[in-house]
Parts: C-alpha cells; sequence; structure tokens
C-alpha cells in the first residue's frame, strides 16, 4: 500500500521549493550553525582545535538518518538526536559542539534562513508574473472593453486598464515582500531564555565577544539585523506577519482567476487550453478553466492558514511554550509550498493567455447605446432641451429597449427610438459620433501607460536578473 503523499510536493510545487524546506537543507543548515559557533567560539579564546572544526565541516553532509531516527525515538528530542548523530561521526569535536547554545539557536536561526530563501523565490516568480503581465498590458492598453461594477455591464474601459488593476495588486504585494525581506532579523545567539547566562559565563562576563559572535555568525549566514531581544525563541509574530504576506499574494492571485473565469465565460479572454487537453470526463466540448480553479483552491488554503500564524503568536506564553512547534512545521512549510504553486501557475497562464476581440467588440455593441445616455443628455442640454425632462424621456426609452431585448429576444433599438422622439434635440450624425467605442474609454490608455512607466518598469529595471523563468506545470 502506497503512503499519503504531500500534493504540494507531488504535483504543485517547485524543485527548489521543495528543497528549501526538505529535512536536507535543514538540517545541514543545524551543522552549519554549529560549525560557525564552534569558528566564533575558537576565534573569541574558548579552548577549541582547528582539527575540532575541521572534524565538523568534514562530516557537514554525513547524516546518518537511521540513527537520528533512533536517538528522536530515545530522547524525543530532536535536536538531542542530531547532536548525538553528529558526535558519533566528527568524534573528535564531539565535546565541543553545541556548546553554550540552546536548541533554538539552531532551530530559530534555521527557519529565518529557509523563511529568507524562500522569500527569494517567491519574489523570483512575482517579477516574471509582473513582467508578462506588463507586456500583457501594453498590447491592449487601448482595447475598448465592458466595465462591469456588481458583474452588470457599466461603461467602457480597456483590456490593459483592467490588467493595470491586477498589475497593481501585485506591486503592493511586492512592496510589501521587500518591506519583509529588508527587515528580516536573525535570531542570534541568545541562550535559553534570552539572556545569554551560558555565554556570559564562558566568555567571563565580556559583553562585547558575545556581540561579535552574535555578528559574526549573522553576517555568515547574510543579515546584517539582528533581534536586540528574544525570549527562548524569536518573537512568533515575524511568522504571523510572513504568513499574511503569503495570504495577501494569494488574494491578488485568487482576484485575477476570479475575473478570468467570469471572462472566460463571456468567451472574451481564456487561459491555455492544450491540443489534447479534456475538459469533462463526459461533456467533451468543455473548455474548463482548470488553471484559475487551482489557483483559486491553493489561495483559500493559503489565506485560511494566515489564521493559524496569528493565534500561535497570541497565545505564547511568556518567554516560550511548546504549543508552537507542531503547528510552525505545517503551517509556514506548507504556505510557501503552496504559494510557489499558485505563482507557477499564475505565470503559465500569463504566457499563454487569449484574448477574443471580436467577442469584446460583440459585447460593446450590444450595450453601446445604453452609454451614451449621458452624451445624449448633455448634449441635449446644450441644444436648449430640459435636462430633468430629457433624463426622463431616455428613462423611459431604456426601460422599453430592455423589455424589447429581454422579453421578445430582439436586437437593441433604443437609438431607433431616441431618434424619432422629436422632444429630444439631437441628430442622427452626433449619434453615431457618441457611438464610437475610442470616444467611451476615458483616460484608460494613458493611464496605462504612466502607470507602467513609473510604477511597473522600475520594479522590473530592479530586479531584471529574474526575468528568464518558463513554469511548466507538473499536472
Amino acid at each position: 500500500m502506497k503512503k499519503y503523499k504531500n500534493p504540494l510536493i507531488e504535483r504543485y510545487s517547485s524543485k527548489e521549493m521543495g528543497y528549501n524546506f526538505s529535512p536536507e537543507k535543514k538540517f545541514i543548515t543545524w551543522r552549519k550553525l554549529w560549525i560557525s559557533l564552534a569558528e566564533g567560539q575558537k576565534k573569541l579564546g574558548l579552548n577549541i582545535t582547528k582539527d575540532q572544526i575541521n572534524d565538523l565541516k568534514n562530516h557537514l553532509n554525513d547524516i546518518d538518518w537511521n540513527r537520528i531516527t533512533f536517538y528522536e525515538k530515545k530522547f524525543r528530542h530532536d535536536v538531542m538526536a542530531h547532536l548525538y548523530a553528529f558526535g558519533e561521526k566528527a568524534v573528535l569535536a564531539k565535546p565541543i559542539i553545541h556548546l553554550g547554545a540552546t536548541s533554538a539557536f539552531l532551530g530559530d536561526n534555521t527557519d529565518i534562513i529557509i523563511i529568507r530563501d524562500g522569500l527569494k523565490i517567491i519574489l523570483n516568480k512575482l517579477i516574471n508574473i509582473i513582467f508578462h503581465m506588463r507586456n500583457f498590458s501594453l498590447e491592449y492598453h487601448s482595447l475598448p472593453t465592458l466595465a462591469f461594477t456588481h458583474y452588470q455591464p457599466a461603461q467602457l474601459t480597456t483590456v490593459g486598464k483592467r490588467s493595470s488593476l491586477w498589475l497593481q495588486s501585485i506591486l503592493m504585494d511586492v512592496e510589501e515582500l521587500e518591506f519583509r525581506l529588508k527587515h528580516l532579523s536573525f535570531r542570534g545567539v541568545k541562550g535559553t531564555v534570552g539572556t545569554a547566562a551560558s555565554f556570559k559565563e564562558l566568555f567571563d562576563g565580556d559583553l562585547h565577544k558575545l556581540k561579535t559572535l552574535e555578528k559574526e555568525i549573522a553576517n555568515k549566514f547574510g543579515f546584517t539585523n539582528i533581534f536586540s531581544v528574544t525570549g527562548q525563541t524569536y518573537d512568533r509574530k515575524v511568522d504571523a506577519q510572513i504568513i499574511n504576506l503569503l495570504s495577501n499574494i494569494s488574494q491578488s492571485a485568487h482576484k485575477f482567476s476570479n475575473d478570468l473565469r467570469l471572462l472566460q465565460n463571456l468567451k472574451e479572454m481564456e487561459e491555455p487550453f492544450e491540443k489534447e487537453q479534456i475538459g469533462s470526463s463526459a461533456m467533451a466540448y468543455k473548455r474548463n478553466p482548470i488553471r484559475s480553479e487551482r489557483m483559486a483552491s491553493l489561495a483559500k488554503y493559503v489565506i485560511s492558514l494566515s489564521n493559524s500564524s496569528a493565534m500561535v503568536t497570541a497565545t505564547q506564553w511568556l518567554e516560550r511554550t511548546l504549543d508552537d512547534s507542531a503547528n510552525r512545521r505545517l503551517v509556514i512549510a506548507q504556505s510557501f509550498l503552496a504559494i510557489d504553486a499558485i505563482l507557477i501557475i499564475w505565470n503559465n497562464i500569463l504566457e499563454n493567455i487569449v484574448v477574443y476581440p471580436k467577442i469584446i467588440h460583440k459585447h460593446i455593441q450590444d450595450e453601446l447605446p445604453f452609454l451614451i445616455t449621458e452624451y445624449i443628455i448633455v448634449e441635449s442640454v446644450k441644444n436648449g432641451a430640459d435636462r430633468q425632462e430629457i433624463h426622463e424621456r431616455i428613462r423611459i426609452h431604456s426601460m422599453n429597449a430592455n423589455n424589447t431585448i429581454k422579453l421578445e429576444g430582439k436586437k437593441n433599438d433604443f437609438i431607433e427610438r431616441i431618434l424619432k422622439d422629436k422632444k429630444i434635440p439631437i441628430n442622427e450624425k452626433k449619434i453615431n459620433k457618441m457611438l464610437n467605442p475610442m470616444k467611451l474609454i476615458g483616460f484608460s490608455s494613458d493611464q496605462v501607460l504612466e502607470f507602467i512607466e513609473k510604477k511597473v518598469n522600475p520594479i522590473l529595471n530592479k530586479f531584471h536578473y529574474f526575468i528568464n523563468s518558463h513554469r511548466d506545470l507538473k499536472v
């Protein structure tokens, strides 16, 4: 019988994100932290030899998973299990491994490293989404389309203006992601409850040595920010902030997937549908939007997990309580893997998204007569009519035209009704001029071009080295 496998690993996420949360990366990082701790302590005068440091380095990747499983079952303590297993390999260094440290030195610093690396993977994919969506917005910046409010036809916008709204949400997410990366802090060397009492003893009360050690280890792992104070763990609010960021990205993705599915139903836009793809096992004609649906499904999951991290943060006791541990093992990894999958799908859609201008134009023509009512009022008043009287006559003609469309299934005859009404002082030539969709899109096109130039291109220029990634789906 096959065992359960995490679908986020098996079906959806990338190898790079999978490795980022793998046991191999986690526990090798633990060993690197042990090595850095020993190196720093030796440099600051503790009785640690070069041979012991080399012994640790020589066994960095020499992990006996069976021994670790044995020890964890015996001790019910994951750090002690790895400490004993590492000590069996690096025998010479065994007496000085983990000197003065606590489990959180390994666990929390490693979690911060993994979160940092996960955010960089996400940033890479977000930049590619912005790149594809920027190009899409430019291509269709002036193509008129019906705008909808309450999912009812409103006025005209452009396809590119609508996609600029999607872009704006993503830019907000990238801005937040950059902020979190910039301000992410290393937990550092803080001892058992954050007081660094063990290191005060080791360094004979020399606080400067502790600061030097902490800074050196943080720098080795790419951090300039270090928590000034902690309990046993770093503040779990960091986790809540990170998962909330992932929730925000999911909200942007879900909004896009909703809009695309609505537009696909209207046959105006469509996600990729491959030559041999099957939409339904029963209805052979179906072109179901499975990519968008999968995005939405995963996005709901990530959004729901943000509550879990918030609960953990809110319910920590004093310097620390372990009821955060199992929750964090699940929530942090699953959130990152799910977001990774969402962004892969999103990129895949944008690389091959389809627009149907003729259908878009048809829908505009169906509604266009109603869209010029305000212009008819203005023109009639300019020609001497009473504004309220014209408004009422247009209202009546609109209702009657709607009945003709909905009850009789006939075409929209609103314009014919207006032209026949002698009390509305407007001629056919003027109305035909108004019926040009390009006259009704306002400053949509200009807004898109300005937005891209001032807001989007600077981000793409800043992270230009990320723009290259083609994303194939696993399934």
